[in-house]
């Protein structure tokens, strides 16, 4: 377990950078706005899910699954957007509903959730090498 203050605080912290520039990935108007607006937050909506699994399940075996898992469960996230029931459609019709689980589904968000999820586990390794430098030098 990689259970210690230090590596605590690098995922929060790292939780208090990604949240807000998801969030902010929707309101962006500027040069790009469409890739940003529809793209930009499936990468950080994946490296969100990573830190926090791994928040939860801190080990160097999850830090290598957790990618893994995220990415086929927000793969059927996406897929369960072609199926419109009353109870999802209620649910997507919030505002964590949306965030959650989307209103509409896209094949090119496929590659974009693949590419958050090697970006949130090459994020994962860099947390815990840099938990491993430290304990190294003490």
């Amino acid at each position: 377990m990689l259970r210690d203050a230090n590596y605590i605080k690098r995922i929060i912290l790292s939780l208090l950078i990604i949240v807000p520039l998801g969030l902010l990935s929707k309101r962006y108007t500027g040069f790009g706005r469409s890739w940003v607006n529809d793209f930009s937050g499936d990468i950080l909506y994946e490296i969100f899910w990573c830190l926090f699994v791994f928040l939860l399940i801190p080990s160097r075996k999850a830090m290598n699954q957790i990618p893994i898992w995220v990415f086929g469960i927000t793969c059927t996230i996406e897929f369960l957007q072609l199926w419109h029931q009353p109870v999802l459609d209620s649910i997507r019709s919030t505002f964590l509903g949306k965030l959650l689980l989307g209103t509409t589904f896209s094949g090119w968000d496929f590659p974009h959730y693949l590419l958050g999820c090697i970006i949130g586990w090459l994020w994962l390794r860099q947390i815990v090498r840099v938990d491993k430098a430290k304990t190294t030098i003490r």
